[in-house]
C-alpha cells in the first residue's frame, strides 16, 4: 500500500513559478485578515482535552422542556425512545446521496415514505424530499410562484414568521422579485380588505400562515376566495398543528411549505431544522429539490430511484428550478420515523394536548389581568400584552430555569410591549402554575 501525496516539492515549485508567485502563501495575499494574533494554543493530550472541552460544554445554559414556553417557530414536543435508537443504526447515519440507485434502496425507500406522509399531512399531491429549513423553503416557494406565473409581485402577510420573511427577502432581491406585506387586523389573521385592495393582474402569489406567527388560525377558505384562481396560493404550515386542523390541500393551496423540526427533532442552538416542500402534481416541474419515486426493475421486483432532479448539477442552468443542492435526508428520515411511531391518532394527540395545554396557559393568565392581545382562535400559541419591564424579567426568568414566552414588540413596534406564549404537551400543570405566578408578579 503506498501512501498517496499529491504533489511534490518539484512539482509545486514548477506551478508558482508558472503563475508568478514565489509561495503558496502568496495565493492569499488577497484575502482580507479579519483576526489578528490567533493565540492558538500548543496542542495537548486527548484527556485534557476532553477535559476542557467539557468545562465549556457545562457553560451552556439548557431548560428542563416542560419549563419552556418559547415557540415562535422551534417547539419541544416529547420524542419516542425508538426514534432516536431506529435514527442512529449506523446505516442511516452514514448514507451518503443516493445517486446510485442499486445501492441505496434502504435511503431512497426512506425519503419515498417521507414525502408520502408529508403529502397525507398537507393534503397535497407530492412533496419533495426535504429542504434546507422553514425560511428557506418559504423563500423557495415564492421562486416556484415565479416560474409558474412569469409575475413577480409577492402579497406576502405580515403574520408569517419575521425571520421566514427577511430570509424570503434576500432569495428574492437579485431577481427583482417585489414582496409586498399585508397586515393583519383585530382578531390576528390577514387582513382581508387590505388584501383585496392590492390585488392586481402583477400578483404571481399570496402567501400566508396557518397558524400564523401570532398562533392564530387564519380562515384560508376565505382568503381561497378572495384571490383570483391564476395567483399561487402558499401556506406556510404548522406540521402538528395539521393533525387537528383541516389541511391546506382542501383549500386550495397550491403550495405547502413549512419547518419539519417539531416531528422528532430536539431544539439544539439553532438546528437542525427541515423544510419540508409539498405542492400539486400539475407543478411538479417548477418544483426545487428532488423527488423519489417508486418504480420496479427488468424483473419486476418494486425499487425506488430519483425521478426528478431539477438543479443545476443534473441539467443545463437555463432550465434548473433551483441551485439547491441539499436537503435533510438524515432529519426527514428522523420525521418519517417519529410520523410512523404515533400514527395519525398518536400526532393528533400530541396537537390536542398542546392546543389544550395553551388554552388553559391562556385562561389563567387572564385570571392575573394578562391578557391575550387578538381574539382569533388559536392553536398552541397566542400574543399576551406584558409591562414595560417585561424583557427584564424575561432574562430573569431565563436564569431561574423558565424559557419565557417571547418578546415580539421589536418586530411588531406597533403591538406595543407584547409577548409570544406557546405551550405544548411537555408542559406540566405544575410548570404551568409556576410560569403564570412569575409572570403575574
Amino acid at each position: 500500500m503506498h501512501r498517496y501525496i499529491p504533489h511534490t516539492e518539484e512539482e509545486i515549485k514548477q506551478m508558482l513559478e508558472e503563475i508568478g508567485v514565489k509561495s503558496i502563501d502568496d495565493l492569499f495575499v488577497d484575502v482580507p485578515k479579519t483576526i489578528d494574533g490567533y493565540n492558538i494554543p500548543e496542542g495537548k493530550d486527548e484527556f485534557t482535552v476532553a477535559k476542557l472541552v467539557g468545562a465549556l460544554a457545562k457553560e451552556n445554559v439548557s431548560f428542563e422542556p416542560e419549563n419552556v414556553f418559547m415557540g415562535a417557530g422551534i417547539y419541544y414536543h416529547y420524542i419516542p425512545t425508538v426514534v432516536k435508537h431506529l435514527a442512529s443504526n449506523p446505516n442511516f447515519v452514514t448514507a451518503y446521496t443516493p445517486y446510485q440507485a442499486e445501492v441505496s434502496q434502504g435511503t431512497l425507500q426512506m425519503l419515498f415514505e417521507y414525502q408520502t406522509m408529508m403529502c397525507e399531512l398537507t393534503g397535497m399531491e407530492v412533496a419533495n424530499s426535504s429542504m434546507y429549513d422553514g425560511a428557506s423553503a418559504f423563500a423557495e416557494s415564492l421562486l416556484m410562484a415565479t416560474r409558474i406565473t412569469g409575475k413577480t409581485k409577492m402579497l406576502v402577510a405580515r403574520t408569517i414568521n419575521p425571520e421566514y420573511r427577511t430570509v424570503a427577502k434576500t432569495y428574492t432581491k437579485p431577481l427583482d422579485i417585489k414582496i409586498e406585506e399585508i397586515g393583519y387586523d383585530d382578531t390576528g389573521k390577514i387582513d382581508i380588505n387590505a388584501l383585496k385592495e392590492k390585488l392586481s393582474e402583477e400578483v404571481a402569489a399570496v402567501a400566508v400562515a396557518y397558524p400564523n406567527f401570532f398562533g392564530i388560525v387564519e380562515d384560508l377558505k376565505s382568503i381561497r376566495e378572495t384571490i383570483p384562481q391564476n395567483v399561487v396560493f402558499i401556506v406556510v404550515a404548522e406540521p402538528v398543528s395539521l393533525a387537528l386542523l383541516e389541511a391546506p390541500g382542501k383549500f386550495g393551496a397550491d403550495i405547502v411549505v413549512g419547518e419539519g423540526q417539531s416531528l422528532g427533532v430536539t431544539p439544539n442552538l439553532g438546528g437542525p431544522g427541515i423544510g419540508f416542500f409539498t405542492t400539486l402534481e400539475k407543478h411538479v416541474r417548477k418544483m426545487p429539490g428532488r423527488l423519489i419515486g417508486e418504480t420496479k426493475d427488468i424483473e419486476g421486483k418494486k425499487g425506488y430511484v430519483m425521478i426528478l432532479q431539477t438543479r443545476e448539477q443534473h441539467i443545463r442552468r437555463e432550465k434548473a428550478t433551483s441551485n439547491i443542492c441539499s436537503n435533510q435526508a438524515y432529519i426527514a428520515l428522523i420525521n418519517a420515523i417519529y410520523l410512523s411511531t404515533m400514527g395519525p391518532q398518536g400526532l393528533k394527540e400530541v396537537a390536542y394536548r398542546s392546543y389544550n395545554n395553551a388554552h388553559v396557559l391562556a385562561k389563567k393568565l387572564e385570571e392575573k389581568g394578562i391578557k391575550r392581545i387578538f381574539t382569533g382562535e388559536f392553536f398552541n400559541e397566542f400574543v399576551v400584552r406584558v409591562p414595560e419591564s417585561y424583557r427584564t424579567k424575561w432574562h430573569e426568568m431565563a436564569k431561574d430555569g423558565i424559557l419565557g414566552p417571547i418578546p415580539i414588540d421589536r418586530v411588531y413596534k406597533e403591538l406595543g410591549p407584547s409577548a409570544l406564549v406557546c405551550s405544548t404537551e411537555v408542559n406540566t400543570k405544575e410548570s404551568i402554575e409556576r410560569l403564570v405566578e412569575v409572570m403575574s408578579k
